[in-house]
């Protein structure tokens, strides 16, 4: 009896990196996984949905000005199956994707064949958790909502800088010209201390930055 070929499987990809979800696309299609549109954000990836219908969804964390915790929990609810594929290898970050609803954790320092597997059980209907994924938790649970009581625990000097400016209402623009870097690394900083603080978006984020500044002085501050 001839093998019989494994199942297809169109797929939506959510980065804000046009290079992974292109080179994704060429890495999937021989194994017959289609990747049937690419989102940068959480509104282009509603949008796209509705009108590609996709067996799966492949989520990064980190996206264009937000994090896409709750855009995993909107795609949970539309009722399609979320596969994270992330550069965040921590307990904390696993646990607070699978409780938003994710049926399945990859890291990008995973290889393609855990990608491969893992999209065709979660797709499938089952679970997946890569080794390393699965190592992290082992090694570092600490609970669901394990967020820093403090900046100095999670955020470095540089984003701390980043955070008193934001506070101080500068725009992206403001920060790049005082750092001297681009504003596509401004917002770079703001995905990053969004993840850290377990926050949802730069909005929120604004209003945690506004809040630390009028409650005392900030280290970034008195460094200057």
């Amino acid at each position: 009896m001839a093998n019989q070929e494994p199942r297809k499987y169109r797929i939506l990809i959510v980065d804000d990196h046009p290079a992974v979800s292109e080179g994704l696309a060429l890495l999937l299609e021989p194994h017959r996984i289609l990747v049937s549109g690419d989102a940068k954000n959480s509104a282009e990836a509603l949008k796209q949905l509705e009108s590609t219908r996709p067996d799966l969804v492949l989520v990064d964390l980190s996206l264009e000005r937000e994090s896409g915790m709750p855009l995993i929990k909107q795609i949970h609810e539309r009722g399609v199956p979320v596969l994270v594929y992330s550069m965040h290898e921590d307990a904390v970050h696993i646990r607070r994707a699978f409780s938003a609803g994710a049926k399945g954790y990859v890291t990008k320092r995973d290889g393609a064949r855990d990608l491969v597997v893992a999209i065709r059980e979660v797709a499938g209907g089952g679970r997946y958790l890569s080794e390393r994924s699965r190592n992290s938790l082992i090694e570092g649970v600490r609970g669901e909502d394990d967020c820093p009581d403090s900046l100095d625990a999670k955020l470095s000097e540089r984003e701390r800088m980043v955070l008193w400016r934001m506070g101080q209402g500068d725009t992206s623009g403001d920060i790049a010209k005082w750092l001297n870097i681009s504003p596509r690394t401004v917002e770079t900083y703001y995905s990053r201390i969004i993840e850290k603080l377990c926050l949802e978006n730069t909005k929120e984020l604004r209003r945690f930055a506004i809040r630390q500044n009028h409650e005392g002085p900030n280290r970034a501050e008195t460094a200057l």
